[in-house]
């Protein structure tokens, strides 16, 4: 499913039927939640993360939402099974094993597990369930009616994952595993709405929506399309226009997201198969925009 909207106008596609895995799209709504509990004053970003989940000292939430941690990504823990439901304190304790890949603010390397740290981070602040945290204070007040967080459970209007080959793939579990890092679903419709809301400052207040669109961290990327990091978006310039956006990649699922402003252009890319590729997703991007 493709959608793009320019102001008020649907310049391509329409509303999803079904809902779609995220995937790593789903981050930007962790560090949404992480932003909010900070414009609470319920936590501040310089806030080290042992002061909730001890083992990595010197990590702040600034460093888990910006991948300047030194936590490593899943292909660093080769002994995690993404489709094997753990608890939390299991998995935070593998992650907990691995030794840091460089100190914190070191260095920037993309970090899934960081994030899964700042989701559980989010339910220990809160002292709600993460997904429970993430409907009543994100999706709810945006409006976002079709979106949720987690596992679908007994929910029917799902867009099941495919392998390459159109063969049914099983998902990775949301719960725990993924929570944060990519475990929410949406539809084409909601995600557009996201996108103007975010950016309109009906989310986050300032300096936070400007903390979480603009760099954070030099990615060390060639290309001026994710040159830098923000809070759960890469950021850099489209054929010289400025951007925000995100991919993601789930078993079964491929996602794309950008919203540049300059132009009022948002575009939401869901698909449920393995066989979309980031150049397809480029190639795309050069006819759309």
């Amino acid at each position: 499913m493709v959608r793009l909207d320019r102001g008020d106008e649907t310049l391509i596609g329409a509303e999803s039927p079904t809902r779609y895995q995220l995937a790593s799209v789903s981050k930007q709504f962790t560090a949404a939640a992480v932003l909010l509990l900070a414009q609470d004053g319920r936590l501040r970003l310089e806030d080290p993360l042992d002061r909730w989940i001890a083992g990595w000292p010197g990590v702040t939430l600034h460093h888990l939402l910006a991948h300047t941690s030194g936590i490593g990504h899943w292909h660093d823990y080769p002994m995690i099974d993404l489709g094997r439901r753990v608890g939390a304190a299991e998995l935070v304790e593998t992650f907990r094993r691995v030794p840091p890949l460089f100190a914190p603010g070191a260095g920037w390397r993309y970090s899934s597990p960081a994030y899964v740290l700042a989701a559980q981070v989010v339910e220990r602040v809160a002292d709600v369930p993460y997904r429970d945290f993430l409907a009543r204070r994100v999706f709810g007040p945006a409006g976002l009616a079709a979106t949720f967080a987690g596992s679908p459970g007994d929910l029917d209007d799902i867009a099941p994952g495919h392998d390459e080959h159109g063969e049914p793939l099983p998902s990775w579990d949301l719960d725990v595993v993924g929570m944060g890092a990519g475990d929410v679903w949406s539809t084409t419709g909601d995600m557009v709405a996201w996108l103007r809301r975010l950016w309109a400052g009906d989310v986050l207040r300032e300096p936070l929506r400007t903390l979480m669109l603009t760099e954070r961290a030099a990615t060390g990327n060639a290309d001026d399309h994710s040159r830098g990091y923000g809070y759960g978006w890469f950021v850099g310039t489209y054929h010289g226009e400025p951007w925000f956006q995100h991919s993601g990649h789930n078993a079964g699922y491929k996602t794309f997201v950008a919203c540049l402003p300059e132009s009022d252009r948002r575009l939401v890319v869901l698909s449920n198969s393995e066989a979309l590729d980031p150049a397809s997703i480029f190639a795309l991007l050069e006819r759309l925009l």
